[in-house]
């Protein structure tokens, strides 16, 4: 089976926590060799930006955990490629094809011209906020939050020329729709889940899924417990549960995953990658159409990617 997922953790937890072990050894829920039996394996692998860098300091973060990415496609090539072209992207096969994401708009220092820095790192796509406030806008935790600032407007209009996605998952709901007015490229949510059946403020509205969807967006299921249950008692079946909600929504051509792997805990019966195999068998034991169910797992993703923001 295939495997395009749009956000997980493990960079951040191998460069920082873990002392920069490789990702052979790899992190609570990925490494390298747990998702071996995957076909094809496109991850995105997110440069968690804490709040509580900015600036100079903001900068070195970033620019520790890429620096980890690169040493890893150096000492594992035959299993790692850090994903610079659409070539790439669908050339990769038995290996982990890494595309990079940075979650916090913070990594740029409120300098516009870090975008095209960025960029030129392999960074093809941008969480905009984490939970609080930065240069561009605020997220999703600040009381009453704000939308973007006249700044992150600037870094939605550059990252629309240069081709890189801009990832709406932990931005303030005035932040969500300033994205849907002012982007002239379909936008992402990369791991959020529907606020209709778990209430934490994390998730989206039916009405944002919908824009997203008409838009020709893509949304990433997350698997965290807390965005799947409103107890946090979750289960495998609680992300069905919002897979088919989604899907009733019109999400046929825009479901994805969103594990957020390495940066949450995890529904009781999946421990990680591996895991993967199981939940795919689930969907189609539920009747759904296999073409359907691989466009959840990699089509809808690397359709996503292929036309609108990797070049040849």
């Amino acid at each position: 089976m295939d495997l395009f997922d749009l956000h997980c953790d493990t960079a951040f937890e191998c460069a920082g926590r873990l002392g920069g072990v490789d990702l052979s050894e790899g992190a609570w829920h990925i490494s390298l060799p747990r998702g071996e039996y995957l076909h094809q394996w496109r991850q995105i692998f997110a440069i968690f930006m804490p709040d509580e860098y900015r600036g100079e300091d903001a900068v070195k973060h970033y620019e520790h955990v890429r620096d980890y990415l690169r040493r890893q496609e150096g000492i594992l090539p035959e299993r790692f490629q850090i994903v610079r072209s659409k070539r790439q992207l669908l050339a990769t096969e038995k290996q982990c094809g890494c595309v990079i994401s940075v979650e916090g708009g913070s990594a740029l220092a409120g300098k516009i011209e870090r975008v095209q820095s960025l960029y030129n790192d392999g960074v093809r796509l941008i969480t905009l906020t984490w939970n609080g406030s930065n240069e561009l806008a605020d997220g999703i935790r600040v009381e009453q939050g704000k939308g973007l600032t006249q700044f992150g407007r600037e870094v939605v209009r550059e990252m629309n020329r240069l081709h890189m996605a801009v990832d709406v998952s932990h931005l303030s709901d005035a932040g969500f729709y300033d994205v849907a007015e002012l982007s002239d490229v379909p936008f992402v949510a990369s791991h959020s889940n529907a606020r209709s059946l778990c209430g934490d403020k994390r998730n989206l509205t039916d009405e944002m899924i919908t824009v997203i969807h008409r838009r020709g967006g893509i949304i990433g299921l997350n698997f965290c417990v807390g965005f799947l249950r409103d107890d946090g008692n979750a289960a495998v079946t609680d992300i069905l549960r919002h897979a088919e909600h989604m899907l009733s929504l019109g999400g046929e051509n825009s479901l994805c995953l969103g594990s957020d792997f390495d940066g949450t805990d995890i529904p009781s019966g999946m421990t990680g990658v591996e895991s993967m195999g199981e939940l795919y068998e689930s969907f189609l034991r539920l009747n759904y159409r296999e073409e359907l169910v691989n466009k959840i797992f990699s089509g809808n993703a690397e359709n996503y990617f292929t036309k609108y923001i990797f070049e040849e």
